[in-house]
């Protein structure tokens, strides 16, 4: 089974995906991100865009999740937001023709409240501190840019299922997908404390720079 979990940036969608590997053994996290990672490392700085533009990180995402899924005896998790319903088409709809139980989930939020989030992503200023330069997160700006985009797009039918996120935490996210998955995950038993130091975390191994 794949899970793939949509979004606007700064929607959960990566902090859930990796929720929900701690609690259901034998899950595992494939980002689809780090195919377009590895597409603009061997672009030259001045000619990269949308590295979902390229035909080759759709084919690239298609065949690795088609592996993954194949091959893994597990779920596996997939946090991408993707909006244009021609890309969606080239790698979820081709997944479900393959024949794989695909699960797809849009993380909503209202517009402030996915602001917020964006702004609480502090470990980036203190990257910023620490090396003295003003480097610009990856996301950071982009992900505003799109950010009406993305809402709009992603309430229509064809992105269905839709979580709303705004007054219910991570954990409490996870549960509904699993739920709505038939999935069973393991308890949460984390405290505020650790919930919150796991998030930090989280959100550190998973900045990215121009």
């Amino acid at each position: 089974m794949l899970l793939w979990l949509n979004g606007p940036f700064g929607g959960g969608k990566t902090q859930t995906a990796f929720e929900i590997r701690r609690r259901l053994p034998g899950s595992v996290v494939c980002d689809p991100e780090e195919v377009g990672f590895g597409l603009h490392r061997m672009t030259p700085p001045g000619v990269r865009g949308d590295f979902q533009d390229l035909r080759a990180w759709r084919q690239g995402v298609y065949e690795v999740l088609d592996l993954a899924l194949s091959r893994h005896p597990g779920p596996v998790i997939a946090p991408m937001t993707i909006v244009e319903p021609a890309y969606f088409e080239e790698t979820v709809g081709r997944l479900r023709e393959r024949g794989h139980d695909v699960r797809h989930f849009a993380l909503l939020a209202e517009r402030e409240t996915v602001l917020r989030r964006l702004r609480e992503r502090g470990a980036g200023q203190v990257l910023r501190f620490v090396t003295g330069k003003e480097r610009q997160l990856l996301r950071e700006s982009f992900a505003v840019r799109k950010l009406d985009l993305c809402l709009e797009r992603l309430r229509g039918p064809e992105f269905a299922e839709h979580v709303w996120t705004d007054r219910i935490t991570v954990p409490e996210v996870a549960d509904r997908v699993a739920a709505s998955a038939d999935l069973t995950l393991s308890p949460n038993t984390d405290g505020p404390v650790r919930d919150g130091l796991r998030r930090v975390w989280t959100g550190l191994r998973h900045i990215r720079l121009y």
